[in-house]
C-alpha cells in the first residue's frame, strides 16, 4: 500500500512537514541557541508574526543574519487587540498558511521572540493548528525570556534560594501591583509603558523606588537600564520596556 492509500484510508497516517516553534530570545541575535540556528537554517520555510507599518517583524529582526536566501518567509499578521473575535479569526488565518505548507511536507520554522512557551504568539498558533489538524507534529525550542535577559542587565539575580518571582505580562488594573507586591519577593512588570506614571507612585508610597529598575530594549544596541527610580517619574519608555522590583528582604548577598 502507498502513502497516498494509507493516507486515504486512515487521516491519522497522513505525512505531514513538521512544525517547530523557536524561541529566539529577547534581542542579540547570538543569544540564540545552537539548535534553534540549526532549525531556522534547515526549515524551508520560515514563519513569523508581521511587522506593523511595512517594518520587519522583531523575530524577523532579530533572525535575520541567520536565514538562507533560499527560504520561504511567511509573514503572518497577528492584530494587537484585545478583542476575543478578532485574535481567533487572525490565528486560524495564520494556522490554514500553515498548513498548506505542512501539507506539502515542508517543514515549518515559527520564530517568536523570547521563549517560545513565555506569553508567546506560538501557542496560540499551535493551539489552532491542533483543531484543524489533531496529526501534526508540532515541536518546541525554547528561548532566553525578556525578565532573565533583564537581570543580566541590571547585573543582579533575579531571584535567589526560596525567593518569590511574580510575573505581570500587562497591567490593567493597579491594583495588581499592589497584590503582587504584598505576595512576592521580586514582581516583574512587562508591558508597562502606558501605566509607568501611576506605578512609580505605588512604588513611591511603599518606599520601593530605589531596588526598581528599568530596562528598555534589554540586549539589543539601544538597551537602556533605569536604576534607582526615585527621580524618574516620567520615563518615557518604547513598548519593549519592564520593570523588576526587588524588595528589600530580596536583595541578593552577592550581587554579580
Amino acid at each position: 500500500m502507498t502513502d497516498s492509500q494509507a493516507s486515504q484510508e486512515n487521516p491519522s497516517t497522513h505525512v505531514q512537514g513538521i512544525l517547530y516553534g523557536v524561541g529566539v530570545g529577547p534581542g542579540d541575535p547570538s543569544l540564540i541557541t545552537v539548535k534553534g540556528v540549526q532549525c531556522i537554517q534547515n526549515a524551508p520555510v520560515i514563519a513569523f508574526p508581521a511587522g506593523i507599518r511595512g517594518k520587519l517583524g522583531v523575530a524577523e529582526q532579530i533572525t535575520h543574519q541567520w536565514c538562507l536566501p533560499h527560504q520561504e518567509r511567511l509573514a503572518l499578521d497577528f492584530p494587537y487587540v484585545q478583542d476575543e473575535e478578532q485574535l481567533v479569526s487572525a490565528w486560524t488565518t495564520a494556522a490554514d498558511e500553515v498548513i498548506q505548507r505542512l501539507n506539502d511536507l515542508q517543514d515549518v520554522a515559527f520564530l517568536c521572540e523570547g521563549d517560545i512557551s513565555f506569553y508567546s504568539t506560538f501557542s496560540h498558533l499551535a493551539a489552532a493548528i491542533r483543531q484543524h489538524c489533531p496529526q501534526v507534529r508540532i515541536e518546541a525550542i525554547p528561548g532566553i525570556s525578556s525578565p532573565m535577559a533583564a537581570a543580566a542587565a541590571i547585573q543582579e539575580p533575579l531571584t535567589t534560594q526560596g525567593q518569590s518571582l511574580l510575573v505581570i505580562p500587562a497591567l490593567y488594573h493597579i491594583a495588581e501591583l499592589e497584590q503582587a507586591l504584598d505576595a512576592a519577593d521580586v514582581v516583574v512588570l512587562m508591558k508597562m509603558k502606558s501605566v509607568y506614571p501611576d506605578v512609580w507612585k505605588i512604588l513611591h508610597s511603599r518606599h520601593l523606588l530605589h531596588c526598581s529598575y528599568v530596562v528598555e530594549w534589554a540586549t539589543w544596541p539601544q538597551q537602556k537600564v533605569y536604576r534607582d527610580l526615585s527621580d524618574r517619574p516620567h520615563l518615557d519608555l518604547s513598548y519593549f520596556s519592564l520593570l523588576v522590583i526587588r524588595q528589600p528582604q530580596a536583595n541578593p548577598l552577592n550581587p554579580y
